[in-house]
């Protein structure tokens, strides 16, 4: 891999982790209803769930939903379908719980790395890694390499969004506050499917 197409990989990576999408809009919810510290394997479960399922693309998954079309089908209505049960969770969640003992827990790590295999924003970001920016010689190095360093990338920037998030928590301790951002975070994550969903005509 050239230095040059590393640098754009790199900048490809880091715009499309930073970008609002599925993930980013529950980690915010996730940060204000319950802080960064127990947002934290959400983070991960993301970042480590998505680089595995760029790797998986790489090694031939992607070419399995070419030979097999209506699997896309299937992910696409299954990842909708799972983003407005999410969405649904959101809107319904109460007053943040500082010390934990509340009903509503966030995501747990296998949970936020599960979410990656229907989420449709990140099988976009992974075709568009292995197809633009990964070279054919030495593939299979490279896929993994592609992988890592995009999980690398992905943490900090999804950290963001939680920190973000936890940073208005002072500001959202009124159940009433709390609820109209809660809302509104569930109907920016139903809004998130329809240029994901239409982007290129992958789905």
């Amino acid at each position: 891999m050239t230095t040059e197409l590393l640098l754009a990989f790199v900048v490809f990576a880091l715009v499309s982790s930073l970008t609002p999408g599925p993930n980013n809009m529950m980690l915010l919810a996730s940060g204000v209803n319950f802080g960064i510290r127990r947002s934290i394997p959400h983070m991960l479960g993301i970042s480590l769930g998505f680089m595995v399922l760029v790797a998986a693309v790489g090694l031939g998954l992607g070419q399995v939903f070419e030979q097999v079309p209506v699997l896309h089908t299937i992910l696409r209505y299954a990842g909708a379908a799972y983003l407005l049960y999410l969405a649904w969770k959101i809107a319904n969640t109460g007053t943040p719980d500082v010390e934990g003992s509340g009903a509503a827990t966030p995501f747990s790590f296998m949970q936020a790395a599960a979410f990656q295999w229907v989420n449709p924003k990140a099988w976009i970001m992974a075709i568009g890694a292995i197809t633009t920016y990964t070279p054919h010689e030495n593939f299979t190095t490279n896929v993994l390499m592609i992988s890592v360093l995009f999980a690398v990338i992905n943490l900090p920037s999804v950290g963001l969004w939680a920190a973000a998030g936890s940073l208005m928590r002072r500001w959202l301790s009124d159940a009433r506050a709390l609820r109209i951002f809660n809302t509104a975070m569930a109907i920016l994550l139903v809004a998130s499917l329809y240029p994901i969903l239409t982007d290129s005509g992958l789905f």
